[in-house]
């Protein structure tokens, strides 16, 4: 494996730091929003709607931030903006426990907070150069902070009060601006005439269309699992803590996953590790929805987040560096962020509500492992 020059070594823990500073704060939210809206009493349907507004604002969002970086070329003064207006909107959940007020609330942090992550991954990949399999080594820093943020507030929740999960939150959002300030604010000058494809042309490759709808389904099919795990482990018996490292023990296959993804993507095609991945992704939801009360089982199944989110999200994210070249770069990343994380975890949180309340767990996670089969489907005829 080719190494780092010492230049590109110090340029790289800025990013692994704002990475881990993020994904904490994702550890906060993903376990633990849907906790504190259940201690506020509201009904299902009413937290899967406040969840899908929380990934809604990914659909748009992103967009509008990728033209506006790519036409400035400064990718790190939009993440700036977008973080600090993040924070500025997210104090309204210490303030407010209306459901109207709370939507606003999401609606506004989550407009900024989603805009943030695609150029930053824009600015990793365009900062890596040759070196872009590295990126898992350096997102796996992320991972980490997932996990401790998952842990300590696990057991802080659990000592005290889910009502401390506002502010949290809050102080969490400081430090993530506050890392940003560790990345060189660098202007990146891209010469468009090198590409032969407008940005509508190079969706509309098949191989590149169906590469998106299958990252909508495959993060559609998450939905129930970020919005209901914690409250299903909690409705069967399992403590605070224990779920905790439940979501943990995810993150840490996921770990290994990114770890080790410069190896597999040496040695298997791009293609096929997306196949596997969501392979694995309906096996998972399949054992979540079903062998829910055996703790060994659902041990497993939280390993398989080592592909339903792990081996496809980088497999996916190389995919889209390549189609997206130059000046379209910016707008690729965002793209795949509306269309997987932002339209298919919205969508999918929306649905899970309903299903929950109608179904509880073994329906709700029917459908999404019905879900994940179509992005296995399609993947297998059309991603390239």
């Amino acid at each position: 494996m080719q190494n780092l020059s010492s230049k590109d070594r110090c340029q790289c823990w800025p990013l692994s730091v704002h990475y881990f500073l993020y994904f904490s704060l994702l550890g906060t939210i993903l376990p633990y929003l849907a906790l504190y809206l259940s201690s506020l009493s509201f009904s299902p349907v009413e937290i899967g709607q406040l969840m899908a507004v929380l990934m809604l604002t990914k659909v748009i969002a992103p967009n509008i931030w990728g033209v506006f970086s790519d036409r400035s070329g400064r990718p790190i003064h939009w993440v700036r903006l977008a973080t600090f207006l993040a924070m500025l909107f997210a104090a309204g959940l210490v303030l407010f426990d209306r459901f109207w007020l709370i939507l606003l609330t999401l609606l506004l942090f989550s407009f900024f907070w989603h805009a943030s992550l695609p150029q930053f991954e824009s600015y990793t990949f365009r900062k890596l150069a040759a070196e872009k399999h590295r990126y898992g080594q350096i997102r796996l820093w992320g991972s980490l902070g997932f996990i401790g943020a998952v842990l300590v507030l696990g057991w802080l929740f659990e000592l005290y009060s889910i009502a401390l999960f506002p502010v949290v939150m809050s102080v969490l959002l400081l430090f993530v601006w506050g890392s940003t300030f560790l990345v060189k604010d660098q202007k990146f000058v891209e010469q468009e005439h090198f590409s032969s494809e407008n940005f509508l042309q190079i969706i509309r490759r098949p191989e590149v269309l169906a590469l998106l709808v299958v990252s909508f389904l495959v993060q559609l099919s998450h939905g129930v699992y970020y919005s209901f795990f914690t409250i299903q482990m909690i409705d069967q018996g399992v403590s605070k803590t224990l779920t905790a490292w439940l979501w943990a023990l995810g993150v840490v296959a996921e770990i290994a996953v990114f770890w080790w993804m410069a190896s597999l993507f040496k040695q298997f095609s791009i293609r096929n590790l997306i196949l596997i991945a969501i392979a694995l992704t309906v096996l998972r939801w399949t054992i979540t929805g079903q062998l829910d009360q055996y703790l060994g089982w659902i041990l497993f199944a939280q390993l398989l987040h080592a592909a339903s989110f792990g081996l496809f999200h980088a497999s996916a994210i190389h995919l889209i560096d390549r189609y997206f070249t130059g000046a379209h770069h910016g707008k690729g990343q965002a793209l795949f962020a509306a269309s997987s994380h932002g339209l298919g975890g919205a969508v999918g949180m929306f649905i899970a509500g309903y299903a929950w309340q109608a179904g509880g767990a073994e329906l709700s996670y029917a459908m999404t492992a019905l879900f994940a089969l179509f992005a296995l489907l399609i993947a297998w005829r059309w991603v390239k």
